[in-house]
């Protein structure tokens, strides 16, 4: 009899597969933002989809769409796995901090820029929402203080908003129903199907941490956000010079 069909074949992707996919298809997206009106190259028609013209800027920043939701569930994956939940929530703090200079010159070419904030502050604000989701054992108390960073997240204007934070819940609530996951995802995503795209690496997790193992290369992982941001505003100076 022929052997029954097995997405488990499928998951051939490591924990440290996904940060590359993640950390490369954000550096598409803001190479395209940062760089895009620098350079002729990437306004120009490629071809027309309908009504669509299709530019090679056009092209990076859809690529770009499957960063966020891979980075979301990564943090659910990091939440789960790291021995010092109040240490891994400490260093995204630190690192929305530190992000936050290079952010504003990509968003509005200088360093003070109030009405958004970047995107370690929304995943903070996640993590902050499984932290007690997870540990806080009165119902009342739990819905109160988790209406509370969903406000903060609401009012703050971080980097994919209130949907990016309760994205991060629902990614890690329904972490075992896979299909129900993906689904339900939909309607938190910000750029449409090609964000929607981001579940087929998703859903390839094999559940290993992979090849990123020291803890040079884990920080790494942070500190690309901040370091590629403040190399591209770099170069978009030096180019408009």
């Amino acid at each position: 009899m022929p052997k029954s069909f097995s997405f488990e074949k499928f998951k051939v992707l490591s924990g440290s597969m996904l940060k590359l996919i993640a950390i490369i298809t954000m550096l598409i997206d803001h190479t395209a933002l940062l760089l895009g009106e620098e350079l002729a190259v990437f306004t120009e028609p490629i071809f027309e989809f309908g009504e669509t013209t299709v530019t090679l800027y056009f092209i990076m920043r859809k690529i770009g769409r499957l960063a966020f939701p891979i980075f979301c569930f990564l943090v659910t994956e990091g939440f789960i796995h790291t021995r010092n939940r109040k240490r891994y929530m400490l260093n995204m703090f630190l690192f929305a901090v530190i992000s936050e200079i290079p952010y504003n010159f990509m968003k509005c070419g200088h360093p003070f820029f109030i009405a958004e904030q970047n995107v370690f502050f929304t995943l903070l604000l996640g993590v902050t929402l499984l932290y007690i989701y997870e540990t806080v054992n009165q119902e009342a108390l739990k819905a109160g203080l988790m209406f509370c960073v969903a406000a903060v997240a609401f009012f703050l204007e971080a980097d994919y908003g209130l949907r990016g934070v309760l994205l991060i819940l629902l990614l890690y609530a329904l972490k075992e129903r896979p299909a129900v996951k993906t689904l339900l995802s939909y309607p938190m995503l910000s750029g449409g199907f090609a964000a929607f795209c981001a579940f087929v690496p998703i859903n390839m997790y094999n559940g290993k941490r992979g090849f990123i193992k020291s803890g040079l290369l884990k920080y790494g992982f942070y500190v690309f956000y901040p370091l590629h941001i403040t190399v591209l505003v770099i170069i978009k100076i030096i180019l408009r010079q």
